[in-house]
């Protein structure tokens, strides 16, 4: 994944990266929000999940020490980090400088 993974967070457009697990309550409270942004903003916006534990080395590499946590790049920067289930209306916001 990490090859894959380093080329999909140096698209043009935002990546919503969604750092989850399968046993996070959250995690399955922040998944139908996410859909629904993506759903919203079509191709303007790519969104991708990684599961913890299924891909340790990309989550230590950028220090998630909780799920749900959402990360968002563009061009590979990082433009976004926080951790906690987030809204629509707040991740559209968040979205809307970066766009």
């Amino acid at each position: 994944m990490k090859g894959n993974f380093d080329s999909i967070i140096n698209e043009n457009r935002p990546v919503i990266v969604d750092f989850h697990a399968v046993w996070c309550g959250p995690c399955k409270t922040q998944s139908p929000i996410l859909k629904q942004v993506a759903e919203e903003l079509g191709e303007r916006v790519k969104v991708i999940k990684i599961d913890v534990d299924q891909n340790p080395m990309i989550a230590s590499r950028y220090q998630i020490q909780s799920v749900p946590t959402l990360m968002v790049f563009k061009n590979g920067e990082i433009k976004h980090k926080q951790a906690g289930v987030h809204s629509k209306a707040h991740l559209m916001s968040i979205l809307q400088n970066i766009i």
